[in-house]
């Protein structure tokens, strides 16, 4: 298991509702990625500490059957003087399980996700607070790109 404990840290962006039931985050959320390149949310977020995107899953209503919440947007540095078209969430100090998604995106994230909705054991292991995925500088290398997934786990 890759364990690591992550620093407080502040994430803006744009949300949706949604659940996994039916198929619908994978609408909700595709549509949620469209708007955040369409409207070029990105350039819009003041403070921010770097161009990484983050995809957040928080506010479970349960675990991953039930409702939650999802937020792309940038690392900032405070969270002062934000639009308030935007949402904004801390992400508190907490131990993660950290995954890596090595291939051709989105396929291999979407891949990564249902080997651990799959995992029982490490299912009953997650704290459900807040969750998310790490869309960096390889992102967009192709058949070769990367991106990080955290699952905040029970200490």
């Amino acid at each position: 298991m890759n364990k690591i404990k992550i620093q407080k840290f502040y994430i803006v962006g744009i949300s949706v509702r949604t659940t996994n039931e039916n198929g619908q985050a994978s609408q909700d959320i595709e549509r949620l990625w469209e708007r955040f390149w369409n409207e070029d949310i990105k350039s819009q977020i003041p403070n921010k500490i770097n161009d990484e995107t983050y995809a957040v899953y928080t506010d479970y209503e349960s675990d991953f059957t039930g409702n939650y919440t999802t937020i792309i947007g940038l690392p900032v540095n405070s969270l002062v003087d934000i639009p308030d078209n935007f949402v904004r969430i801390t992400i508190e100090t907490d131990e993660y399980q950290k995954f890596v998604s090595k291939g051709k995106m989105p396929e291999a994230v979407v891949n990564t996700w249902l080997e651990i909705w799959a995992d029982k054991e490490l299912n009953s292991r997650r704290a459900y607070r807040a969750d998310f995925t790490v869309h960096g500088k390889k992102y967009n290398h192709g058949n070769n790109a990367e991106v990080q997934t955290y699952l905040s786990i029970k200490n």
